[in-house]
């Protein structure tokens, strides 16, 4: 696992007077970007897609009245680059990461808004699996997506432009046009990632979160506690659209699972929350 330099700084210089750079930058995190594994011996750290070594006994997610979920992907929590994170990742175990996708469902339609849909979204913390552990086999019906092994680089990421903590910090229209188109620029591409600000698809997936956190469809989007409850929650992982393990959420979409720090250092993975978002 390496360490790549980043150009966030740079196009910070660049685009924005210097205190200015300075106050931006100062809010990057460092982010586990997941990247498929090469052929020159890329440390893996995990997996989208293929099937899951669930434990013997454990049955694989369903989503009641509509089916399987399906696996999208599992990271080796020991192999991941956790002290170069501002999370507190478990120390071992893996991660692994459900989601119901059927296209043909048009009632099941995962909404972070609707508590009666989050049956549809599942992250799992599982105990280490030996390489040879067998595979669980799809349920019926259910064809898993194709495997991609995935390797791991850190680097800073970017809020959101839409995130509060940016705008309650700079004000509203503080960012000159080319620099956000400079930023996008940078964070074009598929995008998965542990960990780090979440690269949001339509506006910042903090927000969404907290609404769906304080009661989603009982809630208006101006309520004033918005804005505090979102920055209760940081990204435990999100998965982009990808060809490689034929994965399209929506139209070139992604999905994010976030999580409050306190909930993820007692690994209470049962809190966290899902939400998705396509173009």
């Amino acid at each position: 696992m390496t360490t790549e330099p980043d150009a966030l700084p740079t196009l910070a210089r660049a685009h924005l007077p210097a205190d200015l750079a300075d106050r931006w930058t100062g809010l990057l995190r460092p982010a586990a970007h997941l990247r498929r594994a090469g052929a020159a011996g890329d440390p893996v750290v995990g997996r989208l897609g293929g099937l899951p070594r669930l434990p013997e006994g454990m049955d694989w997610p369903e989503w009641e009245g509509h089916g399987p979920l399906a696996f999208v992907a599992e990271v080796d929590c020991a192999a991941l680059p956790r002290a170069e994170l501002d999370i507190p990742l478990p120390a071992d175990g893996r991660l692994a990461f459900f989601y119901y996708g059927d296209d043909e469902d048009y009632d099941a339609v995962v909404d972070t808004a609707d508590p009666d849909t989050w049956a549809g979204a599942r992250v799992l913390h599982l105990p280490p699996a030996p390489a040879d552990a067998p595979e669980r086999p799809a349920p019926a019906g259910l064809t898993p997506y194709p495997e991609v092994e995935l390797t791991a680089h850190t680097s800073p990421s970017a809020p959101d432009f839409d995130l509060p903590a940016l705008t309650a910090a700079f004000g509203e229209d503080a960012f000159p046009d080319a620099f956000t188109r400079a930023i996008w620029g940078h964070q074009s591409g598929v995008a998965h990632q542990i960990g780090g600000h979440a690269q949001s698809v339509q506006g910042a997936v903090e927000i969404v979160v907290a609404h769906g956190a304080l009661g989603g469809r009982d809630v208006s989007w101006e309520d004033p506690r918005l804005e505090e409850e979102a920055g209760r929650w940081v990204l435990l992982a999100q998965f982009d659209s990808d060809e490689d393990a034929d994965m399209m959420w929506g139209d070139g979409g992604a999905l994010y699972w976030l999580i409050r720090p306190d909930d993820l250092a007692a690994g209470r993975f049962e809190k966290a929350l899902f939400t998705w978002q396509c173009c």
